[in-house]
């Protein structure tokens, strides 16, 4: 998986970097989509597009004329009781998880059927598919992006493949808040049954593959990685 071309959108920091670090160093060309690049600096073969996903357009000319993968990083942690939410909080989390994706797929579409053979890679949540209190606003948007994905891999195939992780509590700068201390980490690594929460470059491991053209016979798929949280109780 080298000499490629990816697109990785929220790629300056957690696991969109961890996931440009993988690509760059087995020698392939990556474009991250992001509002600052100061993670970016000491990467080869990393280019950089200043972009707020949420206010700025993006054009097709802005990209690469062939894109072998796009990975969609950006998403929201958004934990509070249903009687307190917002519409606007709603419509933050669906705007930041869901039509950021749309935004992005949009513009990319061309650039990747141009390559022939390419792989899209979203994320969703544990909480989608196993209820979680508190998690309404970012289930709810969540739930849309697995509606998506599925979505457009029909929409999409042969040409462009699309999958979904759905991790649980992973250690991100976006979940800083709810793992800032050594107490924290542990309550919320003994829900899970392999006892600790997971790491960006895990997940990036994962995103990694379902770019590859290992996943090639892979489509349409949401795939947990969470710690055995979704299918077991121990």
């Amino acid at each position: 998986m080298s000499n490629k071309t990816y697109l990785i959108a929220g790629g300056s920091s957690g696991i969109g970097l961890e996931l440009v670090k993988k690509l760059s160093a087995a020698g392939n060309q990556v474009v991250v989509l992001s509002r600052n690049s100061d993670s970016l600096a000491r990467l080869s073969n990393v280019s950089f597009l200043p972009k707020n996903i949420l206010t700025d357009d993006l054009a097709e000319g802005e990209l690469p004329d062939m894109l072998d993968g796009v990975a969609y990083c950006p998403g929201s942690i958004n934990l509070k009781p249903f009687r307190s939410l917002k519409p606007d909080a709603f419509l933050e989390d669906f705007q930041i998880n869901v039509l950021g994706a749309v935004k992005v797929l949009q513009a990319s579409q061309k650039a990747m059927k141009n390559a022939g053979k390419a792989s899209v890679v979203l994320f969703s949540t544990v909480a989608v598919g196993q209820g979680m209190p508190f998690h309404t606003s970012i289930a709810a948007a969540k739930g849309a992006v697995e509606g998506l994905a599925r979505s457009l891999a029909a929409e999409w195939a042969p040409t462009i493949r699309v999958n979904c992780i759905a991790p649980s509590l992973t250690d991100t700068p976006l979940a800083a808040r709810l793992l800032n201390s050594d107490d924290k980490k542990e309550a919320a690594g003994v829900r899970h049954p392999l006892k600790r929460v997971g790491t960006a470059a895990e997940v990036a491991s994962l995103a990694y593959f379902l770019l590859s053209e290992s996943a090639a016979w892979m489509t349409g798929q949401v795939i947990g990685l969470d710690g055995g949280m979704s299918s077991l109780k121990v």
